[in-house]
């Protein structure tokens, strides 16, 4: 009883704490002159290419491709001995299929010209006129080439994140196939919503620094979608079903932790003040989340665990993406907080309600890309980035109207990728179905789909 009590006190610290920070420490950015927005305004002659920006461009994609290898860290240490190798495979199997697919068609169909503020066209085909030069729109400074391969590394891992909620039960030739089309029918044009020039929720003006909607809220309905259509693993909720490898899930969030700063910071497009601030704030949500999630398991179950903090990492460098070069430090870690508790709570509820989100993909992903985005409509301010040119940005500098646009966007991802990823589905059903047979389960992906063994002793 005094243990729990204790942590109790700590946790009521804790959240005083970061509530008393935002609420007194007044905002503290770069200053207005040091910031751009997001997407540069078309000008009349490209600005001179950057050494600088490029070289810290170039870094930021390669931070953003370690994050899929270290997300095969993350779902391989996760799951049975079994199937280590098969989850870490579904990664690798993104990293290679759609990183093909990006240059044949999927950067065109999200950053080319715009049609019906809907998707772009095939002007891109290849990378067809993708080169050295500057792109006036998205990248200014920089070579459009580097732009192209640095968005690349956002449409690798954004469908591997849905491999956790259909983990140990999934055909990896249906995984495969289905990744591929949904890199093109869902990404491509969500990306072009949201980041295009013209997309309909950036011309409404729904913000989204570094992929709150694109990424996560995209691939964890998805996911949520797969799992269900799926159905439970066979054992599932009867026996437990532990993780095989903590230290490997460790290691995999860290390599997570360490390569978001390429995916927020990197979302700048530019080693500026904007930069600076989207790395301060991914590193205090994370940071903030963590503690609350470990907290959470301190007060429920007696002992912080390793694994509630690593996922609590996780679910706080999500809930900040969409928000990292909007709002201020104080309020990453109020937003690092808040999703954290949010997950963690629905982690827990989904279990009980016996849904087989093997990995909880949706619960840290789809859940907090949804607070995220959500938060970032209260919290973002112009003295971090004058996105509106001069006009308000959130509910806290004075447009109450964004938390709606941001619900908007929220809602019409969910739609979109949910309904285009039953239809994926259901087709890939016609062609010898997407889920293991009973004996396959049994023995493990390893063995079943590939021949091998993750472990010999």
């Amino acid at each position: 009883m005094f243990k729990r009590s204790m942590s109790i006190r700590m946790l009521g610290a804790f959240v005083f704490l970061i509530l008393g920070g935002s609420l007194f420490c007044p905002a503290q950015a770069p200053a207005a002159a040091e910031v751009k927005p997001v997407v540069v305004a078309p000008a009349n002659a490209p600005a001179p290419i950057s050494a600088g920006d490029t070289a810290w461009m170039l870094t930021s994609a390669a931070l953003v491709l370690l994050m899929t290898p270290g997300l095969a860290c993350f779902y391989g240490g996760l799951v049975r001995r079994k199937n280590v190798l098969g989850t870490m495979m579904q990664s690798m199997a993104a990293m290679s299929m759609v990183g093909v697919l990006w240059a044949v068609a999927g950067y065109s169909l999200a950053f080319g010209p715009d049609h019906g503020h809907l998707i772009g066209d095939l002007k891109y085909f290849l990378l067809g006129g993708v080169d050295g030069a500057p792109h006036p729109v998205y990248a200014n400074t920089v070579p459009h080439l580097v732009f192209a391969a640095y968005q690349g590394m956002f449409a690798i891992i954004t469908p591997a994140l849905i491999g956790g909620a259909v983990a140990e039960r999934m055909k990896f030739s249906s995984f495969f196939w289905f990744i591929t089309i949904w890199s093109l029918v869902v990404y491509a044009p969500l990306a072009h919503w949201v980041w295009g020039d013209g997309g309909w929720l950036a011309r409404m003006g729904a913000l989204d620094f570094a992929g709150g909607t694109v990424v996560h809220i995209s691939s964890g309905f998805s996911a949520l979608v797969a799992c269900l259509m799926l159905g439970r693993r066979r054992d599932f909720p009867r026996e437990p079903i532990i993780p095989h490898n903590l230290p490997l899930v460790v290691i995999g969030g860290g390599l997570l932790w360490f390569g978001w700063f390429g995916f927020n910071a990197g979302s700048a497009s530019a080693a500026n003040g904007l930069a600076a601030n989207a790395f301060m704030t991914t590193q205090l949500s994370a940071a903030a989340a963590a503690l609350t999630w470990m907290f959470h398991d301190w007060i429920r179950f007696g002992k912080p665990t390793a694994l509630g903090t690593v996922s609590g990492a996780v679910a706080g460098l999500v809930g900040i993406t969409p928000a990292a070069g909007f709002v201020t430090p104080a309020s990453a870690i109020v937003i690092g907080a808040v999703t954290s508790l949010g997950c963690a709570n629905f982690v827990h509820w989904r279990t009980r309600r016996g849904i087989d989100d093997s990995l909880d993909a949706f619960g840290v992903h789809g859940i907090g890309g949804t607070i995220g985005a959500l938060l970032t409509g209260v919290f973002a301010v112009r003295v971090v980035n004058d996105v509106f040119k001069g006009g308000p940005v959130g509910l806290i500098d004075g447009h109450a109207g964004q938390v709606l646009v941001q619900a908007v966007g929220v809602l019409a991802t969910y739609a979109y990728a949910g309904l285009l990823t039953f239809a994926i589905l259901s087709f890939l059903k016609l062609f010898g179905g997407i889920r293991l047979t009973q004996e396959q389960e049994v023995n493990g992906l390893d063995q079943s789909q590939h021949g091998e063994e993750g472990y010999s002793f």
